[in-house]
């Protein structure tokens, strides 16, 4: 699972370039290998070999350790996930997931709360005043946009009638939660791209104001290891759509595995032409959508649920 989550977040960082070349109208990598398919490898080398450089006025442990905490916990999230339905092996029922957690969603927001430590403190660690700014920034989005991100999966739990991933995509076997739960679906999909810090809601690099926020002055692997972070996130994301709102795995003719990965596949694209079409919000009015557009809707909305639900 390891090995896939960062094969696949390497090659996801390419076809970004590439997507955003089209949109843009650039050619995006083409040097490394046929389509420019090696340069994730260049890249890869590139960062390795890179000098890895600490700041003297810097917290030299916080400032080692935030990068890793920012990657393990966005790559942690994937143990809850469940790839298909339990097969059949030899004779004995295999489940197509790490750990069938009957509280897997609580485990997600868990993880996803202790994300926001890697942001702060890679900020505050390098004694700089741009990136404290981009630590303290990225902080409080992430903490205030769980807030959405949390109620507005208030309502599929209801539907569900369970906190288990697998319990909630076996909930969708007739109709995903997406016909049934639009706007939560809107909501959790603003919220997951302001959690993972994807424009229009990079508020916490801004490179216009900040040069690039928390992660200024890190170089080599631990520069690294933030992007690492932030694209296993938006597979992560990916999936969590899936499984909440397009019925996971289900899907006709072909295998249930294919299905979620074609979801996240179109996930992801989406999260990408956001990104190359919308222009950054402004910190105020990122901070409004989340306090008094989104918050107040998805409670509203978990209101409307429980009276459906009770008639």
């Amino acid at each position: 699972m390891l090995g896939g989550l960062l094969l696949a977040a390497s090659y996801l960082v390419w076809l970004e370039r590439k997507l955003l070349a089209r949109l843009q109208i650039r050619l995006g990598p083409n040097r490394c290998g046929i389509f420019g398919l090696l340069q994730p490898i260049a890249d890869a080398v590139k960062l390795l070999t890179k000098e890895d450089i600490v700041p003297d006025a810097a917290d030299g442990v916080i400032f080692r350790v935030a990068p890793a905490v920012v990657a393990m916990t966005a790559m942690l999230m994937f143990a809850v996930v469940p790839l298909g339905p339990e097969v059949r092996l030899f004779g004995r029922p295999v489940p197509m997931v790490i750990s069938d957690l009957n509280v897997g969603l609580l485990y997600v927001f868990a993880l996803s709360s202790l994300g926001v430590y890697g942001v702060a403190l890679g900020g505050w660690a390098a004694n700089s005043k741009f990136a404290l700014l981009g630590g303290i920034r990225g902080a409080a989005q992430m903490i205030s946009y769980e807030l959405s991100l949390g109620l507005s999966l208030v309502p599929v739990v209801m539907l569900a009638g369970s906190f288990s991933l697998t319990a909630i995509v076996d909930a969708q076997a007739k109709v995903p939660f997406i016909v049934l739960q639009p706007i939560s679906f809107v909501i959790f999909m603003l919220s997951a791209m302001a959690e993972s810090k994807r424009i229009p809601f990079d508020l916490p690099e801004a490179e216009s104001e900040l040069g690039a926020g928390f992660h200024m002055e890190y170089s080599g692997m631990r520069f690294g290891l933030f992007f690492l972070g932030e694209y296993v996130h938006i597979q992560v994301l990916g999936a969590l759509t899936a499984v909440f709102f397009l019925g996971g795995w289900h899907g006709p003719w072909l295998p249930p595995i294919v299905w979620l990965l074609i979801k996240i596949f179109i996930v992801a694209v989406i999260m990408i032409w956001i990104r190359g079409t919308l222009p950054r919000l402004r910190y105020d009015q990122l901070m409004a959508l989340g306090w008094k557009v989104l918050i107040p809707v998805a409670l509203v909305n978990i209101v409307l649920t429980g009276m459906f639900i009770q008639f």
